[in-house]
């Protein structure tokens, strides 16, 4: 399936990945609608920062995902939907999991059975390398166990589950993409290379951070959504979940080392318990088998992490983005 030409709708177009993804989707020909999360600023989140030129061509929904009579309006007309819309902090999920289940579980079902009853051609659900907890093996493909560590990563296991039953209960075309540590412009507050970035950029004495240990793999914004399009895309990923990943790693401590040189300051790191997650809660390990996605898809990722990492120090030394960051858009 081409999505040229196609009515695209993109939930959580307003956050970190759902803004690059609306980006790229404008410059593949789609016909795209944002979905963004209605609120009092009369604020679009990051998608207020895109070009006019890509928003001109794109049309904008305010609603909220937890609620199916504006689900439903929104995907009234669409061919394709891009899912992203969630609740993504993790400790925020410790003290408020209800939340998480609202929005990730039923946000989902709501799309779900919306895209059902329209008949859409295809249903694209983001997932997340969260649901597999602690690498039980490496690299870690799409057959490893889920395991849920943390209220958030709990509910996008349950959100998984209920697409891939509506898969299998009434055939919707649906796939299921699963990004590894997503970085790059426009990432919220919540993640750590921000967190080093802006630390080192306002002069900080000593990095802040929490655990150094556990290792990420690190896909660069836009090779993410690529990803997504290419999948999109792909007829043979129908009905199958698949990981998006670099396929390398990288520890905490040594990647806010790489970032002191990048943007050329090097202070001391200290490693604060208040940022750390409960012990059996913090994922050790992340490395990504990425051979589904390119086997079915032809996808790879073409920004390497230096480039990546200095892209995004670049975009963080404008005030003006400083700024946006600071307001925390996070869907």
């Amino acid at each position: 399936m081409e999505l040229k030409g196609k009515k695209v709708l993109v939930t959580g177009a307003d956050g970190f990945i759902g803004s690059h993804l609306v980006e790229a989707l404008v410059a593949h020909g789609a016909d795209v609608t944002a979905f963004c999360y209605y609120n009092s600023f009369n604020s679009w989140g990051w998608l207020d920062t895109v070009p006019a030129g890509v928003m001109d061509a794109v049309d904008v929904f305010m609603g909220d995902i937890r609620d199916p009579h504006g689900v439903r309006t929104a995907l009234a007309g669409a061919d394709v939907v891009f899912h992203l819309a969630a609740l993504i902090g993790i400790p925020f999920s410790y003290h408020s999991p209800d939340s998480y289940v609202d929005t990730n579980v039923k946000g989902t079902l709501n799309v779900l059975q919306a895209a059902r009853d329209f008949e859409l051609e295809r249903v694209v659900v983001t997932s997340t390398s969260e649901v597999y907890g602690t690498a039980q093996y490496v690299p870690i493909d799409e057959k490893h166990p889920r395991q849920g560590q943390s209220p958030y990563s709990a509910s996008k296991i349950g959100a998984d589950a209920m697409a891939e039953s509506f898969y299998r209960s009434f055939g919707l075309p649906v796939t299921i993409v699963r990004p590894f540590n997503t970085y790059g412009p426009r990432q919220s507050a919540r993640a750590v290379i921000p967190t080093i970035i802006t630390q080192l950029m306002a002069g900080a004495e000593e990095l802040h951070l929490g655990a150094l240990h556990p290792t990420r793999d690190l896909t660069y914004a836009t090779d993410s959504a690529s990803g997504f399009i290419a999948l999109g895309e792909c007829d043979d990923a129908v009905g199958r979940d698949v990981n998006l990943g670099v396929g390398d790693e990288i520890s905490i401590g040594d990647l806010a080392k790489l970032l002191m040189e990048i943007v050329d300051r090097e202070v001391p790191i200290v490693s604060e318990d208040a940022r750390q997650r409960p012990e059996k809660s913090e994922v050790e390990r992340l490395l990504s088998d990425n051979s589904l996605a390119k086997s079915l898809s032809g996808w790879t990722p073409r920004v390497s992490l230096r480039e990546g990492l200095t892209r995004t120090a670049e975009w963080f030394s404008d005030p003006v983005n400083r700024a946006g960051y600071k307001l925390g858009y996070t869907v």
